[in-house]
This record gives C-alpha cells, structure tokens and sequence, in this order.
C-alpha cells in the first residue's frame, strides 16, 4: 500500500472513496494538517498501491481490504494508538468496518451510501453539483482516478451495512452531505443514523453534491477542523 501523511499532531486517517485515491482530499489536506498528522493511503485496488491479495471477487473482500489499512496503520503509528478517521462515499463503509477493529475516538463521514459513476458527465451528474465545480483539477483528478481502480467497489455499496457497523460502534460521529447529494437521501438516512447514539450529529451543506470535500472545501474544513479538533 501506498500511504502520504502531512502535518504534525494526534493521527488523522482519510479515507477515499470508490474509484478514488488520496486525492479525494485534495483541498483539505492543507487546512486540516495544521493540527493534525494526516495518513491518507491508496487503499488497495486503488490508486497507486498493488490490488488486493486473494480472489478479486470473493465476499470477505471488504475485510480483507481492512485487514491491509490495520496492518498498515499498525506499522505507521503503531496497534495500540487510538486514532480519528474521516472517509468519503465508499470508505465510509471501509470506516465503520475498520472501527470495529481499531480504537477510533472520532469519526465524521461524508457522502455515506454511496454508488460509484465514471468522467465528465458523470462528474458533473454525481459528484459534483455546480457546473463551475467542474474545473480543470477536479477532472484530472477525477480521470486518473477511474483509470486507476481495480478494486470494484460499488457491488459492496450496493449491499448496504452501514448501519448495522455504525450500531456497534460508540465514538464520536458526524455526519456530512452536500444538499444535493443524488447517491442518498440524507434527509431520511441522516436522522435514522444519528438516532442510534446521543451525540451525534449531521450537516447538510449548502450548495455541494456528493463530492462535498472538493465543491464546499471551505465549509468541511471548518467543520472537520473544529469536529476532530475537539478534546484531543
């Protein structure tokens, strides 16, 4: 696997989403890394690390992703450090799986229950939602990304499970769409999830679809910076 880390401070894991690879934070690496070590990993599959080992399309695929990031994260900042976690779309779901295994005090997750979509039309269709948002970055991005995945993310999404991971976990969450988000309908899903625990919390950000940490960069890294910045 390959993995970046930015900044200095208590570990901060960012989680891309499917058909996707660190880049998926592209504007929000520089504001969050300000307080925090950020470890973003190319899960595997994705981006620039290897595929997945054992049969591509077995039906432990999910924990055998997991069980990479935790080795992973066991040699980077060691097994037993208590870490926060953000991920978008598809690794919202890898996060609540991972946080089932691993020592997560905070937790906020965007665009949760998500289906995956491929290049401009399908940028501007499904994960973005202005038309200016579609700028010349977020396509290079967007294009290097669909070209690079191997790992078939969206037949996993589609089988659902985020909820019944999220009910076993007991940290801090938050959750965070763009208003018009077309892969969920947070208006339902959001309150059902922060029902299963006191405290938790969901934002709806103007303007932004599902790509909501590219098209309203500004907002989520405020909201990112003061979630994850409290009592650490």
């Amino acid at each position: 696997m390959v993995w970046r880390r930015f900044g200095a401070g208590p570990p901060l894991l960012l989680l891309h989403g499917g058909h996707g690879s660190w880049l998926h934070w592209v504007r929000n690496i520089e504001a969050l890394s300000q307080q925090r070590t950020l470890w973003l990993p190319d899960m595997p599959g994705f981006g620039e690390s290897s595929n997945l080992a054992g049969p591509p399309h077995g039906p432990n695929r999910l924990e055998r992703l997991v069980d990479a990031l935790l080795a992973g994260l066991d040699t980077l900042i060691g097994p037993g450090a208590t870490i926060d976690l953000a991920a978008f779309s598809f690794g919202a779901l890898v996060g609540a799986e991972l946080a089932q295994r691993k020592a997560v005090r905070s937790m906020a997750l965007l665009g949760a229950a998500s289906r995956s979509a491929a290049l401009r039309q399908n940028l501007g269709s499904f994960m973005l939602h202005a038309p200016e948002a579609v700028d010349a970055m977020a396509l290079a991005v967007y294009q290097a990304q669909c070209q690079a995945t191997r790992f078939r993310s969206k037949s996993i999404s589609m089988t659902g499970g985020l909820q019944s991971r999220l009910a076993r976990y007991d940290g801090r969450l938050l959750l965070l769409w763009g208003e018009h988000d077309v892969t969920a309908v947070p208006q339902d899903l959001a309150p059902a999830i922060a029902a299963i625990r006191s405290g938790w919390e969901w934002r709806l950000l103007a303007g932004g679809g599902h790509w909501v940490q590219y098209e309203c960069h500004e907002p989520v890294n405020q909201l990112l910076g003061d979630w994850f910045g409290a009592e650490v």
